[in-house]
């Protein structure tokens, strides 16, 4: 690790040094590309199509010495606002200042690597209970001190690298994007959802690793559709094979119909809590295009199967969720935690977030309703609906495979 350290510190003071010659060599690389695509291009025209370029190219420069100053200086804008701004450079005494913050991170992250080393956790097995808790606890201040100052050594780096300007098409993905979703949550509209999943597919490969200060992101309640993996079987004894089968936490909620529903009144039976909002894209596919919910309902209704949605959106109304219940024609209750304590209690992230809870009273299965949001599946991957394994599972006698995987759709409006 020492003789990585050191040079490191070189190579930072390069970096600065040559920085602004960097900036120049990029905006040059540019220019360069450009004429090499005109070369090119002129090379593949016939002589008639020259000529024709030649007339615009006359024609252009005529246009451009008859506007006044004023228009010049307007067009010069509308180019610059078409192209965007070129990527703003920290200063000389700032970028000093980033690598004094990076090298102090180095050297924290140093002794957090030399306080960890390999020999030290083979000496467990010598040591006595105690000072084997106080070496753990050591191992996980100086991992977590580790974390941090990779952090901040990726924040400075980000300083000192400058913003990346997106290209024009990104921008207007982007722009799209975030225009599309805030359509999605004011109306109920097949289409608009079919274009958000069309965006978000294109979106995350050509954006990553582009945020950039002031640049327009997509709305942080919607979760970009990502391949669910089944949850890796957990040891015996471990923590996670305790969380496969936490009681399920009690709970009394009024669903907007008027009815009182209690937990424990389904002793005995295999309960599916549906966390639903209908303002959400994820749930509204789920309702109007698969029939998932409805179809999963009826299709274990007669296998001491109960279900149940959960609506912990904060700004909800009684009246819209009986207008929604009464569209699909819902054959289960849509309950009332607008206080988000049932939500907050079952540790539910988004809409829709499943639970199923065996007869036994503790959760079998926490995550998606399926590895397809909007539909769409991860190339090479088989759909499959978790939630539906499950309760075949359950009713079947048999073992339940996946525990868990990853909730996707919009995150839960909690209230403040």
């Amino acid at each position: 690790m020492k003789r990585h350290i050191f040079p490191m510190g070189i190579v930072l003071t390069v970096l600065v040094v040559a920085w602004s010659a960097a900036g120049q060599q990029e905006q040059g690389g540019a220019r360069r590309e450009q004429f090499q695509n005109i070369r090119e291009r002129w090379e593949d025209m016939s002589e008639e199509e020259r000529e024709e370029f030649r007339a615009r190219m006359r024609q252009g420069r005529e246009s451009w010495e008859n506007l006044s100053p004023e228009e010049r200086e307007k067009r010069r804008a509308e180019v610059r606002e078409r192209l965007g701004s070129g990527p703003a450079r920290i200063g000389r005494q700032e970028q000093l200042k980033a690598v004094k913050a990076i090298e102090a991170q180095v050297a924290k992250l140093k002794a957090a690597l030399e306080s960890s080393a390999p020999e030290a956790r083979s000496r467990l097995r010598d040591l006595s209970e105690e000072e084997r808790a106080k070496m753990r606890k050591d191992m996980i201040a100086a991992m977590r001190q580790r974390q941090t100052a990779i952090r901040a050594i990726d924040e400075e780096l980000a300083k000192l690298r400058g913003p990346v300007r997106p290209s024009p098409e990104s921008r207007m993905r982007i722009g799209e994007l975030k225009q599309i979703y805030d359509l999605a949550v004011k109306e109920n509209a097949t289409e608009t959802a079919r274009r958000l999943e069309r965006l978000m597919a294109g979106y995350p490969d050509e954006s990553r690793g582009r945020s950039q200060p002031g640049e327009t992101r997509p709305r942080r309640d919607v979760q970009r559709p990502q391949r669910d993996r089944p949850a890796r079987p957990p040891r015996p004894g471990s923590a996670r094979d305790a969380e496969r089968g936490r009681p399920a936490p009690a709970f009394t909620l009024k669903s907007f119909d008027g009815k009182t529903v209690s937990l424990s009144e389904f002793r005995g039976k295999t309960v599916v809590l549906e966390w639903f909002n209908f303002e959400c894209p994820f749930v509204q596919h789920h309702y109007k295009e698969a029939g998932t919910m409805t179809d999963l309902a009826a299709k274990y209704k007669d296998k001491n199967v109960v279900w149940l949605a959960v609506n912990s959106t904060s700004h909800t109304t009684p009246q819209a969720n009986r207008e929604v219940a009464a569209q699909h024609k819902l054959a289960y209750p849509i309950l009332d935690d607008r206080s988000g304590t049932v939500g907050r209690a079952y540790g539910a992230k988004t809409t829709p977030h499943m639970f199923v809870i065996g007869p036994e009273g503790k959760i079998v299965y926490d995550g998606a309703i399926d590895n397809s949001p909007l539909g769409r599946t991860a190339p090479g991957q088989e759909p499959a609906n978790y939630v539906d394994k499950t309760l075949a599972a359950l009713t079947t006698g048999r073992d339940v495979g996946t525990a868990t995987t990853k909730p996707y759709g919009c995150s839960v409006k909690y209230p403040k």
